[in-house]
């Protein structure tokens, strides 16, 4: 069986205030033109269909359009919602748009239910794992701790209870949306800690032919039969290295398995460049970033005059502008955003603290305060998000 496997499309997203509309356009045209070309028996979406919440309505045309389109082509898709995503207004309607092979799994309950679908070999059960908000779903799983690892090793009990009752020889693929340990992040996706931990072993799905993962935006291989697609376009300059891909693997009778990338199409490359604005303006090696969209930092000792006017002359697509200088001594104007870069909710907390306090760091009964108070935060705005 032929899976293509997909995620983190983040419909309605910008870059730096640029839309990414006709850019998601052209990767679901790829996408469905792939699906048709290759001749995939079923499309593998795992999750972040959706930016926000409450998506804007050309986010919307968009998903429904991509929805038809595979439809009309007949193949079928496996979708789950993901953090991003509001799991109730995904699942809208998904008992009616089931009956066109489109098939939304939004709901925790139903982890343990799977898409049955069958090839020359048998049958191959699909199961949907939408993403598990700990605090939200401990009580339906029975799990005494809201921790991620808790209730995905839950979800997949079920998972292999149900896979238990089947025909031997049945395959089994599962769709999850989390961050799993050996993943490498970027700056684009939103931070899922729970009680300072995120991450969870890719052990949890052992005994699984193929795990379909979401949530980071890299391309990524965790073990053989545990992959990260990654987003189909760059959402963040922490992401101009990355080739965005689909994975197109074909599932053996036996389970073996063979995957092959294909590459997504690329809007506009991003460049991050670093340097005085003279030597940024004069450089020759820069002359194949001037169609791409470019973050600059400029290591000028003085902030020159006009720098974002100067640099759109030669690099017209420059969103981010931010100042490094180079002098000894001198102040550290680096952007505010730049120096929070990389670093959690819960390490801002703490360093804030201690800069109140002059230095002095929270004690460990202290960092619990601050991140029990930072997932309370957390976990009520997914309750207002599924509430709404």
């Amino acid at each position: 069986m032929r899976l293509l496997h997909t995620s983190d499309w983040h419909l309605g997203r910008s870059l730096h205030r640029v839309s990414m509309l006709d850019a998601q356009a052209a990767f679901l045209d790829h996408l469905v033109a792939t699906a048709r070309d290759r001749e995939v028996d079923t499309v593998l979406v795992a999750g972040d269909v959706y930016d926000r919440a409450v998506p804007p309505l050309a986010a919307v045309e968009l998903f429904d359009s991509a929805l038809h389109r595979l439809a009309e082509a007949g193949v079928p898709t496996v979708m789950i919602s993901g953090n991003h995503d509001s799991a109730r207004r995904l699942g809208v309607a998904a008992g009616l748009i089931e009956r066109a092979g489109i098939h939304l799994r939004t709901d925790p309950a139903g982890c343990g239910a799977p898409v049955v679908l069958h090839d020359a070999h048998g049958p191959v059960a699909l199961y949907g794992l939408p993403y598990l908000e700990p605090a939200l779903v401990k009580d339906e799983f029975g799990t005494d701790k809201a921790a991620h690892e808790s209730v995905l090793a839950a979800a997949m009990r079920r998972v292999r209870e149900d896979l238990a009752g089947r025909p031997p020889g049945t395959r089994s693929v599962v769709l999850a949306h989390a961050f799993v340990q050996g993943g490498q992040e970027s700056d684009s996706e939103r931070d899922i800690t729970v009680g300072g931990v995120a991450a969870v072993p890719a052990g949890v799905f052992h005994g699984v032919d193929y795990v379909a993962l979401g949530h980071l935006h890299g391309c990524q291989t965790l073990t053989e039969r545990v992959r990260y697609s990654g987003s189909p376009l760059a959402y963040s300059f922490s992401e101009a290295a990355h080739r965005k891909s689909l994975w197109l693997v074909d599932l053996g009778p036996g389970g073996e398995l063979a995957a092959e990338r294909v590459d997504c199409p690329v809007p506009r490359r991003l460049a991050r460049l670093r340097g005085t604005l003279d030597g940024l303006l004069a450089d020759p090696a820069h002359t194949r970033h001037e169609d791409a969209f470019v973050e600059a930092v400029l290591t000028d000792p003085v902030r020159p005059a006009d720098p974002m006017a100067r640099l759109c002359e030669r690099f017209p697509h420059t969103l981010s502008l931010a100042f490094a200088p180079e002098r000894a001594g001198q102040d550290d104007t680096t952007g505010y955003a730049r120096r929070l870069a990389g670093r959690s909710d819960q390490e801002i907390a703490e360093d804030f603290v201690a800069h109140v306090r002059g230095g002095s760091a929270p004690d460990a009964e202290e960092r619990a305060v601050l991140r029990d108070a930072l997932d309370a935060v957390r976990v009520d705005g997914r309750v207002r998000e599924v509430a709404g």
